[in-house]
């Protein structure tokens, strides 16, 4: 039998579960298993965790439905249990390292204990100092194994579950499951308070608990908040089954209603039914109070006593509940130009236009990407949408004929950003554009994350200051009610790169969906209208943006390349869109597609792709033609720009380190050989999950049609899938 049982729920949380279940497994004290606990077997925790057992034998996954809440979730994991203890976790939580060790020691210093207390440290999600809330209320605890009694204020009610180790016989013998609702922690730790007859304390930090962006979800406005009344009312009853009475009961009693108070006294967490919440809570509060119990001093005290006497009139005139929350317009970022800051405030008093959707690629330049994507669908599929492109001025010429579209910073741009029911966009909307209620923001991003990217920058000063305002940043992230991605691995990093409220779209990247729609004359088109010699093989180099560079740097002779490569190679050079030079500047076997309007377009004409470490390849690799990854400075990228993975143990396909392995891999043939295939065929399957030509479909029929997520086409398996021919394979056909 293991010493502890960890369980880590983990609805929610799947970009840093990993982080959570590492600190376990990194733990010097090694007697435990692993409790993962997934809301379904092929979720995005699930991937993780599954992960993790396959290198940890300690880790043992099992699965609760969201609908079973995290009391469902923790309950399954007790079932599964073995071990001695049982500790809670939260899937963003983590144990500090020592951990379970001096969890350990104590444990062998006291003997068994039914709940051994400890510290924890909450961690800021962004900036600040932690806090250690449980210290103060351990510091007064007898040293030592010590019955409840010499330690009232011991409730089991201040501090979370996963504050407190418990011993798994104890919770059995005294059936201790978790009570549904959202106040779980409340009705838990009240009953093994009541229950337990040796407690002690560990004044040590044990969990440090990261206090979420989007905040406690116990804080949102809802019905949900009268689910506290229920666990008061349940632990209070319990505690007058069992005749607890005395300093116990008048702890029990206290601690209980500064929670309800405190919900009580907030101005948004019940809008609407405060005046019955507080009348409840009255009439609890009158029927459980104990004799000779004597309000807390102070506002608090006062607070008791309206409660007592039932005054909601009072206490609401107490707590200054009547103030009105601001209105948006009051709060609105503000344009620099008050003519118009004045028209965009005007336009928003208008009626939002239910049928309008406004698109916005690469901040402005020009039709493009998964907007571009999902803006033709829509025209197909929901006709009755009208659709406006926002576009730089320098880049409205370019735009394709039929496509409706305002300039960025033109009185039709603000009043179209005002009224849109739909925005979509690849990067971010201005600064100043307000999240009206009833509107639609959808995020597409516009590549897969190798690079660490939003807020996870933020210890990379080179590109930390390059980025500005990581609040504004957040501020623009809070607008988002959708985020696309193309696979599990960029559904997890962006949930740790942009913390917020919106719901993930499992859906692929719209922009992909030609990879397995376009046919092979589409492919010879494309090659003739870049200008691409028949029957050669067209090398396409993409590399990416560096933050520590000050311009485009190609980082390759790219005319030395073609000749140590082989007579039939050419060169596509697509530079970042960072360094998009306006023309064409091609000479000899370079060809430079850079200003080239569809990157899509570019991948397609291609044969093979180098790139160092660009996005593009995971989005070329649903071609699933060759890809040669060209790392001339892969250490100095990766201490500058931070990565989420080594790309140098996963390659898609043969590493060349210098100019000379480039070439050879070309000349050789290995770039297309079985071993390049193999890379390819495992980087498929991790990075193009989501893929397969109907991503665009998928977001006109959830977003636009509003389609239950169920009623939505399913994924076709990547085995299934039939990308798009390379000309290569034409010639040799």
């Amino acid at each position: 039998m293991p010493r502890f049982s960890i369980i880590v729920p983990s609805h929610g949380v799947a970009g840093r579960l990993a982080q959570a279940l590492d600190s376990v497994l990194a733990q010097s004290f090694g007697d435990f298993e692993l409790i993962p606990v997934c809301d379904a077997p092929d979720s995005p925790a699930a991937d993780v965790a599954a992960g993790h057992a396959r290198r940890d034998s300690r880790v043992a996954p099992v699965h609760s439905p969201p609908s079973a809440g995290l009391a469902g979730a923790r309950n399954t994991g007790m079932r599964a249990a073995t071990g001695a203890y049982l500790l809670f976790l939260d899937g963003d939580d983590v144990l500090v390292p020592g951990a379970l060790a001096a969890l350990d020691a104590r444990l062998t210093k006291t003997g068994d204990v039914d709940v051994l207390h400890f510290e924890h440290e909450r961690t800021p999600w962004w900036e600040g100092e932690p806090s250690n809330p449980a210290a103060p209320v351990l510091a007064t605890a007898p040293p030592g194994a010590f019955s409840p009694g010499r330690a009232p204020q011991l409730t089991g009610v201040q501090l979370p579950a996963w504050s407190a180790a418990y011993r798994r016989a104890f919770v059995t013998e005294q059936q201790l499951p978790f009570p549904g609702g959202h106040f779980t922690d409340i009705g838990f730790g009240g009953l093994a308070a009541l229950k337990a007859e040796r407690i002690a304390v560990e004044r040590s930090v044990v969990v440090r608990h990261l206090v979420r962006r989007q905040g406690n979800r116990l804080n949102l406005p809802g019905e949900h908040h009268f689910e506290l009344l229920d666990q008061a009312d349940l632990v209070l009853t319990r505690a007058a089954e069992q005749g607890l009475s005395g300093e116990r009961l008048h702890a029990l009693f206290e601690h209980l209603f500064a929670a309800v108070l405190k919900t009580a006294a907030h101005p948004r967490r019940l809008p609407s039914q405060r005046r019955a919440y507080f009348r409840r809570a009255s009439r609890l509060y009158r029927h459980h109070r104990p004799a000779g119990f004597r309000a807390p001093g102070g506002s608090l005290g006062v607070q008791h006593r309206l409660l007592a006497s039932g005054s909601y009139a009072a206490f609401r005139a107490l707590r200054g509940a009547n103030q009105q929350a601001s209105r948006t317009l009051e709060h609105l970022p503000r344009p620099h130009m008050l003519r118009t800051r004045l028209l965009y405030q005007h336009h928003l008093r208008r009626p939002m236009d239910p049928d309008l959707a406004v698109y916005c690629a690469y901040w402005g330049r020009g039709y493009a990407c998964n907007p571009a994507a999902i803006h033709a669908k829509a025209r197909e599929l929901a006709p009755h949408i009208r659709s406006v492109f926002l576009v730089k001025a320098d880049q409205a010429h370019a735009m394709p004929d039929g496509i409706d579209h305002a300039v960025i910073g033109s009185h039709r741009y603000w009043e179209v950003l005002a009224r849109a029911k739909y925005l979509i966009n690849n990067a971010n909307f201005a600064e100043g554009v307000v999240k009206r209620p009833g509107s639609v923001h959808v995020q597409t991003q516009h590549g897969t994350p190798l690079k660490k990217m939003g807020v996870d920058q933020s210890t990379y000063p080179v590109v930390a200051a390059a980025t500005g305002s990581f609040a504004k940043l957040l501020g623009r992230v809070d607008r988002w009610d959708y985020n696309l991605s193309s696979n599990r691995h960029s559904t997890q990093m962006w949930e740790r790169a942009f913390p917020g409220s919106y719901e993930h779209l499992e859906y692929g990247y719209p922009r992909n969906d030609v990879y397995y729609t376009a046919t092979a004359d589409d492919v010879a088109r494309i090659r003739r209208e870049l200008g691409v010699p028949e029957g050669k093989t067209a090398v396409l180099y993409a590399p990416t943006h560096r933050d520590h560079h000050t311009g485009f740097e190609s980082g390759l002779d790219l005319e030395a390349f073609c000749e140590e490569a082989g007579e039939d190679v050419v060169v596509l050079l697509r530079a970042h869109y960072f360094y998009d030079r306006g023309g064409k500047k091609s000479s000899g076997r370079i060809i430079d597609v850079t200003a080239h309007r569809s990157s899509e377009d570019v991948c397609l004409a291609a044969d093979a792709l180098v790139t160092d470490y660009s996005s593009i390849m995971f989005d070329y690799a649903n071609l699933d033609r060759p890809i040669v990854v060209y790392a001339d400075d892969w250490e100095v990228y990766r201490e500058t720009r931070g990565v989420y993975f080594d790309l140098m143990v996963a390659p898609p396909g043969p590493v060349a380190r210098t100019p000379e392995d480039l070439a050879r891999v070309f000349r050789d043939g290995s770039y297309a050989d079985p071993r390049s295939a193999a890379h390819r065929a495992r980087f498929r399957e991790r990075f193009c999950q989501f893929d397969d030509g109907r991503a665009a479909e998928r977001v006109v029929r959830r977003v636009f049609l509003g389609e239950p997520p169920e009623a939505i086409p399913p994924v076709l398996p990547l085995a299934e899938r039939v990308p798009a021919p390379a000309a290569a394979t034409l010639v040799r056909s």
